[in-house]
């Protein structure tokens, strides 16, 4: 009447009410999710950061790993042919062409998460094990048969080769499996750990900033490998007891059978 427009206002009834009510409790939903992310990530009540394996970090450098996997296809390809796939380079060569994608994709850290490098470290991994796992079933079964071991000294490096080689990709398994790969622990989305290093369970000891990276995993792939159990770090999921109790009945199998039948020859 004035000549200004009036508008109408929508008023909810009550057929929009439960519409409302389940958009809040969405909302509702999310931000506790977002405020317990915080709270693992803050410790002490707020007014300390949490050690750094419990919060976001600046990522891992994939450096150690590289050099690691580099040694085991080295390694792989030291091996005599009667212990290696017909064609000697055919995986040693796919495993290397897998590495260097993953370098390209990552080339100094592991600073946020990608399904292409999770499903390629998996499959590089997968490679390096199945490689080695087929070195050390023809070591076994042709040390049976009598077909090897003639040599104490040839032998005994074959063992090693495989034994090294067999640390080195389960090594590659644990730092690929714990808490979701380095990638998902960099950002601190899995709060529950695969192992239980010695640091975890005693905060006070360790640094403020560390988190295990991947010359812990080695450290605890060489000790499952020698004492056949584990020692300062514990499986704490189904996969990681299973991973540990395989590579342990890997590397006793080698080890004895080849120590057995070195000793033998040098008798």
């Amino acid at each position: 009447m004035d000549g200004h427009e009036v508008h109408a206002v929508p008023v909810q009834g009550p057929a929009g009410a439960p519409a409302m009510h389940a958009a809040k409790q969405h909302h509702l939903r999310a931000l506790q999710t977002e405020l317990d992310h915080l709270n693992r990530l803050l410790g002490a009540g707020g007014h300390e950061l949490a050690p750094a394996w419990q919060r976001i970090t600046a990522g891992e450098s994939r450096w150690p790993v590289v050099a690691a996997i580099l040694v085991a296809l080295v390694l792989q390809l030291t091996l005599p042919d009667q212990l290696a796939l017909p064609s000697k380079w055919l995986l040693p060569g796919i495993e290397f062409g897998v590495l260097m994608a993953l370098i390209a994709m990552f080339p100094v850290r592991f600073d946020r998460e990608s399904r292409a490098r999770r499903a390629g470290g998996l499959i590089l991994t997968a490679l390096l094990s199945i490689a080695n796992a087929w070195s050390a079933i023809l070591l076994v079964t042709r040390l049976v048969e009598g077909q090897l071991g003639q040599s104490a000294g040839p032998l005994l490096a074959s063992g090693v080769a495989i034994w090294l080689t067999n640390v080195i990709a389960f090594a590659v398994w644990y730092w690929e499996l714990d808490r979701g790969g380095p990638a998902a622990r960099a950002m601190a989305t899995r709060p529950l750990p695969d192992f239980l290093f010695a640091q975890m369970q005693s905060p006070e000891l360790a640094p403020r900033d560390w988190e295990p990276g991947f010359v812990d995993y080695l450290y605890l792939s060489l000790t499952n490998a020698t004492a056949f159990s584990p020692t300062d770090v514990l499986p704490m999921t189904t996969r990681a007891k299973l991973t540990m109790g395989a590579q342990s009945l890997v590397s006793l199998l080698t080890v004895a059978l080849v120590l057995a039948r070195a000793v033998n020859v040098l008798q």
